[in-house]
């Protein structure tokens, strides 16, 4: 069975392989990747813009989102950053901003409480 950093290796593999097939890496500096990540995000915003979720489809979810974490993926990559390892620890930060106590069933901001 494959590992977490495994799949995540992997897919970094193929993210990589797919772009440097199309000399692609030359547009890819860390601020047009996160230009891209923003704007491919909008994308997802719009699929939901004045519908209920019920009515989007979930395939165009899977297509703009795919899109959002490629590009989250290739800037990761561009800056030196492993991804799994920046996960868990905005995890661990986030469990002593939001301990389970104070915000379990609430949406407060953690300022708020």
């Amino acid at each position: 069975m494959e590992s977490k950093s495994d799949i995540i290796s992997k897919l970094m593999r193929e993210i990589i392989k797919f772009r440097d097939q199309r000399d692609w890496r030359q547009f890819h500096n860390p601020k047009d990747l996160a230009l891209a990540i923003s704007i491919e995000a909008a994308e997802l915003n719009e699929l939901f813009l004045w519908k209920k979720h019920i009515d989007v489809n979930s395939e165009q979810i899977a297509e703009e989102l795919s899109d959002v974490l490629i590009y989250s993926f290739l800037l990761a990559h561009e800056s030196g950053i492993n991804i799994e390892k920046a996960i868990k620890n905005k995890l661990k930060a986030n469990e002593k901003k939001y301990p389970v106590i104070k915000s379990k069933g609430n949406a407060k901001k953690y300022t708020e409480f």
